[in-house]
């Protein structure tokens, strides 16, 4: 189908536009305050609390019932890049004929390393696009080794590098296929994103609410966690689930063959993917999903945006209902967490551990 394109030559129909104001539709939704949230993590020194992570978390079983459930999960949030697979299920259905790593790279937050750069450029190079057709904003890779080897072989920022550069090349994509407007592919009211929202209605069963812009200029609906993971669920158990949509087994497959595209080499998402088979993906701002292949599935939003533990809280939630053996937890926690240390030699002076209102429902 891309032989039948015309080459990238930009036309004023599909020429950039300036950069649109930012977008808000609906009523503003306010995430949890700190009274309706709970403490889900302690960090100690000394034997001493030094800091609290404070947010919501929910478990949802693979019906869909809630079994555990911290702070206000019913409260809507931006859920970010955690929309990532649900907006890759939009552009397969849309018709974006892309390789199994590129569905993997639309899924991922990746870090720029030239792989992935070469897997979205790939992409784009299929519909004789370049990467002036790319509305994410120029960056440099995440990494340092990644950064001295990018800038000594002479090279600028690029969207290519841009963490969600997979995403917006499956939108365009998608775009090329159809017909569509290039050029405005993430304005909230093009065919595209209205196939997002679709997509997200259908799995999370609810409406978005409040429609802003996402940092990578696309849009950003908000839903509550215990929708989010209730979508999330259903992608996760896609490879299992004879129901399943052909694109949500796509995009889960994908996510667990070619977990390195959807984070990078190390990166906690691949680490959790590679090593213990589960669905994982962040969003900006404290945001964590993980599912299992039977569809249980842990979804946390810390309130100042912080990572930092949430890791730690929905990997746990997920082994105390038997999902993750506990040894295995063990062994890939090690990997994600980062010990408090102090002095030259780098010695463990405090930890980051589970709070007491988690423990208590383990």
């Amino acid at each position: 189908m891309s032989a039948d394109h015309p080459q990238s030559t930009r036309t004023a129909r599909d020429a950039a536009p300036a950069s649109p104001a930012p977008v808000t539709t609906g009523t503003p939704p306010h995430t949890a305050s700190a009274a309706e949230s709970a403490e889900l993590a302690w960090v100690t020194r000394a034997g001493a609390v030094e800091s609290r992570h404070i947010g919501s978390a929910v478990l949802l079983g693979p019906d869909g019932a809630v079994l555990e459930s911290l702070g206000a999960p019913q409260r809507p949030i931006f859920p970010r890049s955690t929309l990532k697979p649900f907006q890759a299920i939009a552009s397969l259905r849309s018709g974006a004929l892309i390789s199994q790593e590129a569905v993997a790279l639309a899924c991922g937050s990746h870090n720029g390393s030239r792989r992935h750069q070469e897997v979205a450029a790939a992409v784009l190079e299929a519909e004789k696009l370049d990467e002036s057709y790319l509305r994410c904003p120029a960056a440099y890779p995440a990494r340092e080794k990644d950064l001295i080897d990018h800038i000594t072989a002479g090279r600028e920022k690029t969207p290519l590098a841009f963490n969600c550069s997979g995403k917006h090349a499956g939108f365009l994509a998608a775009t090329r296929t159809q017909g569509w407007r290039l050029a405005t592919y993430t304005d909230p009211k093009h065919p595209m994103q209205q196939a997002v929202m679709t997509v997200l209605e259908e799995y999370c069963e609810e409406v978005p609410g409040v429609v802003g812009t996402d940092g990578c200029g696309a849009p950003a609906p908000s839903l509550t966690l215990t929708g989010l993971a209730r979508g999330f669920s259903k992608i996760a158990s896609a490879t299992s689930r004879r129901d399943a949509e052909v694109h949500a087994f796509t995009v889960s497959q994908a996510m667990l063959d070619y977990p390195w595209a959807v984070h990078g080499r190390g990166e906690a998402n691949t680490v959790v993917m590679e090593e213990l088979g589960l669905l994982a993906k962040l969003g900006a701002e404290g945001v964590l999903i993980v599912g299992a292949p039977d569809g249980t599935t842990a979804a946390v939003k810390t309130l100042d945006g912080s990572q930092r533990a949430n890791n730690l809280v929905a990997l746990s939630l997920l082994a105390a209902h038997g999902v993750i053996d506990v040894d295995a937890l063990g062994a890939v926690l090690k990997k994600l967490i980062r010990p408090i240390t102090g002095g030259v030699d780098e010695a463990q002076v405090g930890s980051i551990r589970l709070s007491h209102t988690v423990l208590d429902r383990l």
